[in-house]
This record gives C-alpha cells, sequence and structure tokens, in this order.
C-alpha cells in the first residue's frame, strides 16, 4: 500500500507543478487537473492502508482534508467559483509538498531511510 500511496502523490506533484507552469483554463489544465485531482483522492485514500502501530495517525486528518478539499475545488468549479478552486487547489497543492517533506525529512519514516539511511 506504501508504493501505491507514492506512486499516487507522485504523479499529482508532477501534474500539479505541470498545471502551475501551463496557461491555465485551456485543455492541457483542465486534462491535468483531472489527473491532480484523480490522484489526489486515491493518494489520500490508499494513506488509509497505511496504520502505524496497528491504527490510524494524526497524519490520517490530511487525508480526510484532502478528500473534502478536492470535492469542494471540483464543485467550486463546476460552479464558476473559479477563486474558490485556485484556494482549494493551491491547499491541497501545498499540503501534498508539506507532506512530502516531512515524509522524506522525519527520522522513523521510509523515505528518511531511503534517502538518509
Amino acid at each position: 500500500m506504501l508504493f501505491l500511496h507514492l506512486g499516487f502523490s507522485l504523479l499529482a506533484l508532477v501534474a500539479i507543478l505541470a498545471i502551475m507552469l501551463l496557461p491555465k483554463g485551456r485543455m492541457a489544465h483542465r486534462w491535468l487537473g483531472r489527473i491532480a485531482a484523480g490522484a489526489l483522492v486515491l493518494s489520500a485514500l490508499s494513506s488509509f492502508g497505511i496504520q502505524a502501530r496497528g491504527h490510524l495517525s494524526w497524519l490520517h486528518i490530511l487525508s480526510v482534508v484532502t478528500l473534502v478539499n478536492v470535492a469542494w475545488a471540483v464543485w467550486a468549479i463546476r460552479h464558476g467559483r473559479v477563486s474558490s478552486h485556485k484556494r482549494a487547489m493551491m491547499g491541497s497543492a501545498g499540503a501534498l509538498f508539506i507532506a512530502g517533506l516531512f515524509a522524506t525529512f522525519a527520522p522513523g519514516r521510509y523515505l528518511y531511510g531511503v534517502f538518509f539511511g
């Protein structure tokens, strides 16, 4: 489950970075946004299969927030609320980045072991 979670997280990160570099409102933005939203949702859902000591941790709150935030962002853009959509997606992108930093630099985490032995 961990590798599935990492894969979806990396896919979301790459799609979000591409979205930030491309012009907004075009077809590429829309398709990359769908990919990013789907990857964020699948990353959040897969996180529930990763449990420390047999139970969920406080980090799983971020997964719930991500699921709600992405749903809100999709609803907002479908109803013409572009600024709400942008805030929600930027919030999800920021949370993904912060979670990635935490996963990489917190001792005892899998990625910390991969990068720092």
